[in-house]
């Protein structure tokens, strides 16, 4: 058995179990156990981590301004954390491992007490080895009830839903090791979706039935763009709560991290389902079944309401004075990437584009699709018989004239293709990143190759125009921030990310590229497309030395994330 990689044998482990919807009371108290599961997936039976035994683990529902006890039991066999993903909670709980507590051994236990201050959609998830834990199905959601009873418009049910991809390779997840990160470019890519846990989950409704949907992304590193063709949506909430604006909507875009709650409207019976939509491809994430019983009561006029947040509209008054404010910190993104056959280089050589293979030059630079860095192509090597060297192969063998073992010759460098920045097929691979969002992995072996080693993902602080790293940052609770987020395109792999603030506080992103946000929403976690400028508005609340990283997991493991301290406020 290879020590160096996580197990997956599933001999003698408990079947996963369906997961649960537990409702928690102000004061109650959770048993939470991570540990390894035996998982169903179509046709394969993989070892995977739930809590409670389920992949996702329980759904918690809770009121705003309760507070719960969550006793963890660690049954993994490696150090873990809760991570209470989006709550503005005390900062001893935060689950950061050696920030704000030690780490939960094998076998060890900690209890966290939770505070829900804000209504909304929430998740948890470990806080080590993310990359490992996470994907293999350490996650889970919360519902958190709001006081105010008209918060929501009305609907006939709630369903909460996860979405998340997998990476199989013969029937078992793909390895991951125990002593690095790979897939450190992109992050990992799955080719199994789950929805809820499940590869094709079916859910059933009837006629005219108002059904509540909320989604979390829980992918390591895919964006979502989630829809139900032939029925209408309404987007009427993001990740800490309502949105300042109802609007239908065709789609909701959601990457690592971020939720959206959405109300569906099944007008008629028939075959729905929800998909993930990219440029170029469909995949099925549920099969929706809608009966010609019709829902009671009827909530086809409330559906068309497109009702306004007074709290965010009154956010919307400030909102001038903060988009002509400066920025107080600016934080660029920027990516640095080790070149693996440029030391095996001799001779001419030639570079490419990982991502856009038909883009070649005799020099090196960017790509001018994607801007991402070229890299050395390894010269294609031929073999040829000493003693016929007009036979030649470019595989190892033996001379079919004389059979003797053919033997490699020099390398000349052609690639094959033709040189220049020139794109042969300008269009042949655009769709992959389209709008800034890489929706699939069209470098799969080189990001596979790469590690926490030859992949450097940084922030670097330029709010006093240099480059540095973001180090002794302080604000104080009760005060407001403008962040500027810049997604370099000088970087040698300019890609989006999901970038997430820890629970000091909540944010509202004031613009894009100098372009006001249309719809304001609490947020956590916010997506940067390739090339963005993104200026946020951090409200401080809570006390604490608190985190923020990219919530693609391979990047913050590979350096994509800093640590900044909040005081607290002076008292007279």
């Amino acid at each position: 058995m290879d020590t160096t990689l996580f197990s997956t044998d599933i001999t003698g482990l408990p079947e996963a179990v369906p997961s649960d919807v537990i409702e928690l009371q102000d004061g109650d108290e959770l048993q939470l156990r991570p540990g390894p599961v035996a998982k169903r997936l179509g046709d394969a039976t993989v070892r995977m981590l739930g809590y409670n035994g389920s992949i996702p683990g329980p759904t918690l529902k809770v009121r705003q301004g309760s507070e719960v006890v969550v006793h963890v039991t660690n049954d993994t066999d490696l150090d873990t954390t809760v991570h209470w993903h989006g709550l503005r909670l005390e900062n001893r709980f935060d689950g950061v491992p050696h920030e704000t507590q030690a780490p939960i051994p094998p076998g060890g236990e900690f209890t966290y007490r939770i505070q829900f201050p804000d209504p909304g959609l929430y998740w948890y998830h470990p806080h080590i080895r993310e990359d490992v834990t996470q994907e293999l199905g350490l996650y889970g959601s919360i519902l958190v009830e709001p006081a105010e009873p008209d918060y929501w418009p009305p609907a006939h049910r709630d369903v909460v839903l996860t979405l998340d991809d997998l990476l199989l390779e013969d029937g078992t997840i793909a390895p991951f090791s125990r002593t690095e990160t790979n897939y450190a470019a992109m992050g990992r890519y799955g080719n199994v979706m789950l929805t809820g846990g499940e590869t094709a989950p079916t859910f059933t409704a009837r006629t005219g039935e108002v059904v509540r949907l909320w989604l979390t992304n829980t992918a390591n590193s895919r964006v979502f763009r989630a829809c139900v063709p032939g029925a209408r949506m309404k987007l009427v909430g993001g990740d800490s709560g309502r949105m300042e604006h109802e609007e239908f909507v065709s789609d909701v875009v959601l990457a690592p991290s971020e939720r959206a709650v959405v109300d569906v409207l099944f007008d008629r019976a028939g075959e729905f389902a929800l998909e993930h939509h990219t440029p170029n491809r469909i995949y099925r994430l549920a099969a929706i079944t809608v009966s010609d019983d019709v829902a009671e009561p009827p909530l086809t006029d409330q559906f068309e309401v497109l009702r306004t947040a007074p709290e965010l509209a009154a956010e919307r008054q400030h909102l001038d004075t903060w988009l002509a404010a400066p920025p107080d910190k600016v934080l660029a993104i920027v990516a640095e990437m080790d070149d693996p056959n440029a030391e095996a280089a001799t001779g001419p050589v030639t570079y490419a584009c990982p991502m856009h293979p038909e883009v070649v030059s005799d020099e090196p630079g960017r790509c001018p699709e994607c801007g991402m860095k070229l890299m050395t192509v390894a010269p294609a090597v031929t073999y040829a018989c000493p003693m016929h060297p007009e036979v030649v192969s470019d595989q190892p063998g033996r001379c079919p004239e004389c059979g003797m073992k053919l033997m490699a010759t020099a390398p000349t460098g052609d690639t094959g293709g033709s040189h220049g920045t020139g794109h042969s097929h300008g269009h042949e691979h655009g769709s992959s990143t389209a709008d800034g969002i890489e929706w699939e992995d069209e470098m799969a072996e080189m990001n596979r190759a790469t590690t926490t080693e030859t992949m450097r993902w940084k922030l670097l602080d330029r709010t006093a125009g240099r480059d540095g790293l973001p180090v002794d940052w302080h604000f104080t609770a009760g005060e407001r921030v403008k962040i500027r987020l810049v997604n370099e395109m000088d970087s040698d792999h300019p890609m989006h990310h999901p970038f997430h603030i820890h629970g000091a506080g909540r944010f509202l992103v004031l613009s894009r590229d100098q372009v006001p946000e249309t719809n304001l929403v609490w947020k956590d976690t916010v997506l940067i497309p390739t090339g963005q400028t993104v200026d946020l508005l951090l409200d401080v609340t809570n006390p604490g030395l608190w985190m923020a990283h990219c919530h693609i997991a391979e990047h913050m493991h590979s350096g994509m994330m800093f640590s900044f301290t909040v005081d607290r406020a002076a008292t007279s």
